[in-house]
């Protein structure tokens, strides 16, 4: 017989297209060579700013592996604060990207447990291979990475109630913004990818400028927020060309996260918070999935208090609809306490009972022959004005 225990699963097609968490714990795995006695390979570190790494032997001195490092640090730490959490194990580069992020070789999930499940943005950093086995215009490694890491997410969402969001680099890029693999076609709601960098021709691409943007936000926040600002680099780069040279139209609707440039405004920003799925999934981009993940992980907290409590029941055996009520209202104001009010969720501010959640436990269950509780629970994600149409025309009187 099975362990007591609270099991959420996440319900998709619904949109047609507790104490307060820390939302913006980041953790990155890297390829390093260790430094004397301040930086082991397979050894987590929890740093809050560059000065951390730097402490841990790996500075702007750094050559080769390491100087990659650094620089994903550096690019974290200007758009995330300092006392952010970061988590950072380096691991030997000549492991196969294929063999780090498969879960059953266990290599990144040290990272993970020394994090005690508090990281929900893990970013890869990796150089490609001398002579990569191409998939299209990027390396094939980038999709084994993918979905290697989307089973990973899963795991740890379902067996340790610790889910994240995984952001990998398209390696390798030849420049074909045409060639590279659809990644709207795939159905890896829990990975992001990333081209383009800071460099230009880079092999890679700045992962930490978007970790360190995300980590800096509230989970409803778009990466894509021009409000937000441009993102902290002087010139952003697609492969050999100036982002903007560097069709990133075709690289969006392809499900790559890009930056890009506005008409009339300076700097860079990011195209879009793709996930490497289609539209139709609910959980198509980076807030919806943040939104949803705290959610998931103040649920889990409320409801685990809830394994083996005595439950009254009516005479056929069925939940007593207080004791319903009681529950609902423990799971709604964990929510509203740490996600409405924080502005997490897209209330009707024209609506005071809609509070952007709804938690609903039908009495009509038979717990007494089965132990098993049934709780729906709905939280509604913000609206995003992605495209702007106006109609604008000459005023007569």
């Amino acid at each position: 017989m099975a362990l007591p225990r609270v099991k959420i699963t996440f319900e998709n097609g619904a949109l047609g297209g507790v104490a307060p968490s820390e939302d913006g714990v980041c953790g990155l795995v890297a390829y390093a060579t260790a430094v004397s006695t301040t930086f082991a390979l397979n050894t987590p570190y929890l740093i809050t700013k560059r000065a951390g790494l730097e402490a841990l032997g790996i500075t702007s001195a750094a050559t080769g592996v390491n100087a990659a490092l650094y620089k994903t640090v550096k690019e974290f730490y200007s758009e995330a604060p300092d006392g952010t959490k970061l988590w950072v194990m380096g691991v030997a580069a000549s492991t196969t990207i294929a063999n780090l992020t498969d879960k059953a070789n266990n290599i990144i999930s040290p990272l993970l447990m020394a994090a005690r499940g508090s990281i929900n943005i893990l970013m890869l950093k990796v150089a490609s291979a001398a002579e990569p086995t191409m998939s299209g215009s990027i390396d094939g490694a980038v999709l084994t990475a993918v979905t290697n890491l989307q089973a990973l997410a899963e795991d740890w969402a379902e067996n340790y109630y610790a889910p994240f969001v995984s952001l990998v680099e398209a390696l390798s890029y030849n420049g074909v913004a045409a060639s590279l693999p659809d990644l709207t076609a795939r159905s890896d709601n829990r990975v992001g990818v990333v081209l383009g960098d800071s460099v230009t021709g880079s092999a890679g691409a700045a992962v930490g400028l978007v970790a360190g943007r995300l980590a800096a936000e509230p989970v409803q926040r778009s990466l894509a927020r021009v409000r937000s600002g441009a993102i902290k680099a002087e010139t952003m780069y697609i492969g050999s060309n100036l982002a903007e040279l560097g069709d990133p139209d075709v690289a969006n609707d392809l499900g790559y996260i890009v930056p890009r440039t506005f008409v009339g405004k300076s700097g860079y920003y990011w195209s879009d918070d793709h996930l490497a799925t289609g539209a139709s999934d609910d959980y198509c981009a980076i807030p919806r999935r943040r939104v949803i993940d705290k959610a998931y992980r103040i649920a889990y907290k409320t409801l685990v208090d809830e394994i083996a409590e005595n439950v009254p029941v009516n005479t056929e055996g069925k939940l007593a609809a207080f004791h319903c009520k009681g529950v609902e209202t423990s799971v709604e104001s964990a929510i509203v306490n740490s996600m409405t009010s924080e502005g997490n969720l897209g209330n009707d501010p024209d609506n005071a009972s809609d509070l952007g959640v709804q938690c609903y436990i039908d009495p009509d269950q038979n717990i007494l022959a089965t132990s098993r509780l049934e709780i729906n629970l709905k939280v509604k994600p913000h609206g995003y004005s992605k495209y702007i149409d106006v109609k604008l025309g000459f005023k007569t009187a």
